[in-house]
């Protein structure tokens, strides 16, 4: 598959940002509100155009969970593009709703693609768990756990997760996808506010994986599971009823790696081929 523009297109890229709480996710729906809907419904309108152009994204997000580093982009006709180009920015800033923003938009380097061209996706869970709640003014974003989590111990399950594993305990199966993924880095540090941040990357993320490897981290965090059970679960290779696929809302992609712009069309080839682990059966 070929990252090449077609003839009489421009690739824009849009760097945005958006709350998630009352979005049904990122994808399109036919009768749901979507990140993706909106704003395709409010670039056709405000470059008046008589169709929608699609938008490919950087990583898809579920419902409830929010961006502040997200990517995407779109294939914009050149008469559109020269027309609209320089203005496009602020148009959609007067149109969108003020939970989505997007904050740059720019002609994209040969080779990119918002999803196949990134290296790698940084997430945030926020968690607290002081014994009265959460901050009022911090509740759609932050997790109230209501149990004391002991950091120093959820670190150390987190360092027996790292690498490239099979991550199919800690994650929804999708037919035909690999749940093969490189974990970079997972640890948590605490604020002074008392906020609890996991900050977790990867080169890719299957669905419900950062939300289930917290759950994992809770239940060593609090004293219901063993600093090693994550990892056991890990190599067990198959969903366990007892990880907890904690709530949306503490979830936020943060940043999308790329890699210089001359590897952009290497990397989306390499991106698209199905993974296996060392040793693993071919096909």
């Amino acid at each position: 598959m070929s990252d090449e523009v077609e003839p009489g297109s421009v690739r824009v890229r849009l760097d945005l940002s958006y709350d998630g709480k009352d979005f049904s996710g990122w994808a399109r729906q036919a009768t749901r509100r979507t990140v993706q809907g909106e704003i395709e419904d409010t670039l056709r309108t405000v470059t008046r155009s008589s169709r929608t152009y699609d938008l490919t994204v950087a990583g898809r997000t579920d419902a409830g969970v929010h961006a502040r580093g997200q990517v995407a982009h779109v294939d914009l006709p050149e008469s559109v593009w020269a027309e609209h180009g320089d203005k496009l920015l602020r148009r959609l800033a007067g149109r969108l709703p003020h939970d989505v923003r997007v904050w740059s938009v720019a002609e994209a380097p040969a080779g990119f693609n918002a999803r196949f061209a990134a290296v790698w996706r940084r997430y945030a869970y926020r968690v607290v768990d002081h014994p009265g709640g959460v901050d009022p003014l911090l509740r759609g974003h932050v997790l109230w756990h209501d149990w004391a989590l002991d950091m120093d111990a959820m670190n150390a399950a987190a360092a027996g997760l790292l690498g490239e594993h099979d991550f199919a305990a800690y994650c929804k199966r999708r037919e035909g996808a690999t749940t093969i993924r490189t974990l970079q880095k997972l640890e948590w540090a605490r604020g002074d506010d008392g906020v609890l941040t996991a900050t977790v990357r990867a080169d890719a993320f299957c669905h419900n994986m950062v939300r289930s490897l917290v759950g994992a981290m809770l239940f060593v965090g609090d004293g219901h599971r063993p600093v090693e059970w994550p990892a056991k679960v890990l190599a067990a290779g198959v969903r366990d009823s007892a990880v907890h696929v904690v709530r949306p809302h503490g979830l936020t992609l943060e940043e999308v790696g790329y890699p210089a712009d001359e590897l952009l069309a290497a990397r989306s080839k390499e991106a698209r081929n199905k993974r296996t682990l060392p040793g693993a059966d071919c096909c």
